[in-house]
């Protein structure tokens, strides 16, 4: 079951309560495990099974109340809700309504003081770096550009010519900043979740690596 599939009120199913509640159905029903399918960023028709990176993840996974609990956003964040369906996914509306709390998330740790979180991402953009920076900066390029296909850009960044792409970099540094933190924090709740499914006894499996 892929977890887009679980319910909640945030227009798609995420590594928060409900993710929790079924491991805690899994267990109670005797199964060990649970096949998550692909867990990448979707491109187009937003299948599983196309997606743009074979290590990022699709940061509309990322459960807001987590967040919260975190202390990246508040509950009156989450007080405001655009009336989801409780059945049905609702790609078009959750994408735009998650990416502004992410967005809010970003900054509110861009000026909390230095802590555990801090150190968390800082060593995870390290031990990620050999794939983390060139997807932040594909991301970053792909939102400056309205999304359009990578072939459409400007040759010499298309072509990944260096200097473009060093430009690139310094231009769009703060946007490459925020890409890796989403990343961050994808990875830092579907890690959370695999362990809480360790503890009791159901493996959670999908075509993802763990790099945390």
């Amino acid at each position: 079951m892929h977890v887009t599939s679980l319910p909640g009120p945030f227009g798609i199913g995420d590594f928060g309560d409900q993710a929790r509640a079924f491991v805690d159905f899994l267990f109670a029903g005797g199964q060990s495990l649970w096949q998550v399918l692909p867990l990448g960023p979707t491109g187009y028709g937003n299948s599983p099974y196309q997606g743009f990176s074979a290590f990022a993840g699709n940061i509309l996974l990322i459960s807001p109340r987590c967040l919260a609990a975190d202390g990246l956003l508040t509950p009156k964040d989450l007080e405001s809700l655009p009336g989801f369906s409780d059945r049905l996914v609702d790609y078009g509306a959750a994408q735009p309504f998650k990416g502004a709390l992410l967005d809010k998330a970003f900054g509110n740790f861009t000026r909390r003081a230095k802590g555990e979180l801090h150190s968390a991402f800082a060593q995870f953009c390290e031990h990620c770096s050999f794939w983390l920076d060139d997807y932040a900066l594909f991301s970053a390029l792909k939102e400056a550009h309205g999304r359009i296909q990578w072939i459409e850009w400007d040759r010499e960044l298309a072509d990944y010519q260096a200097a473009a792409i060093a430009t690139a970099r310094g231009k769009l540094r703060e946007e490459i900043e925020r890409q890796k933190f989403h990343q961050f924090l994808f990875f830092r709740q579907w890690q959370a979740l695999r362990e809480y499914g360790h503890a009791r006894g159901v493996r959670l499996v999908g075509d993802l690596p763990i790099w945390v």
